[in-house]
């Protein structure tokens, strides 16, 4: 029988984000509140590795935009400095949000205004940034479920049975993701969201099942508008 494989991913933490635009892959780094919340996240990782007697593999993961860079560098420091030898970041497009294709970084009236000016496309829907299932009918766009099912792909070809794999992404794409792993039930993705840089803990037990061991999700507000 397999070895339990555990897996830690951590949303990114606060950066200069675009305003009223879809988080997607811009490409700005941590703020001075990203930069702490990472160290945090680095302390909160140590304590859990702690708890459950876990041993890092060598490289953390990230998707390729600065602030998880960013985010994972600080985790890197934070390990190091407790005597865990892990010496690498590998950064992966598969750990990116969801893609919003030829739109990217456009805010989200200007990418209304390019499909309401293009005859071949019709009008988004309403919330259709957070709908999980639609995708804009432009050039290399994805909608969140599928971007969920692309970090979910990633996940589980990091597994390494014995050790834990710690990886930085982003809050939409792992809560689908983790949809796509049987870890959320569809209804309640909309209902959740990741605090910035805080570790979520998973175990995976060699025969196809998962099991949340330590972290917290953030409850969304019935108000609060969905970023990443």
């Amino acid at each position: 029988m397999a070895s339990p494989a555990y897996i830690a991913f951590l949303r990114h933490g606060a950066y200069r984000q675009r305003s009223d635009a879809p988080s997607a892959r811009q490409p700005f780094a941590l703020s001075q509140e990203g930069i702490e919340q990472a160290r945090e996240g680095a302390r909160q990782l140590v304590q859990m590795i702690a708890q459950f007697g876990l041993k890092p593999v060598a490289q953390i993961h990230s998707s390729r935009q600065l602030r998880a860079w960013q985010t994972a560098n600080e985790l890197l420091a934070g390990l190091r400095a407790h005597g865990y030898p892990v010496d690498d970041i590998v950064q992966s497009s598969d750990l990116a949000e969801r893609g919003v294709g030829c739109a990217a970084n456009l805010t989200l009236s200007e990418i209304e205004a390019v499909l309401r000016d293009d005859p071949r496309c019709e009008p988004p829907p309403p919330g259709w940034k957070s709908d999980s299932d639609y995708r804009l009918p432009l050039e290399g766009a994805e909608s969140l479920s599928d971007a969920g099912r692309r970090v979910a792909g990633y996940i589980q070809r990091c597994l390494h049975p014995g050790s834990l794999t710690v990886l930085v992404g982003h809050g939409a794409s792992f809560r689908h993701a983790c949809h796509h792993l049987g870890l959320l039930r569809r209804e309640d993705i909309a209902g959740m969201s990741m605090y910035h840089a805080r570790p979520l803990l998973f175990c995976h037990d060699g025969r196809g099942s998962w099991q949340h061991l330590a972290g917290e999700w953030k409850i969304r507000t019935p108000k609060e508008v969905p970023l990443d």
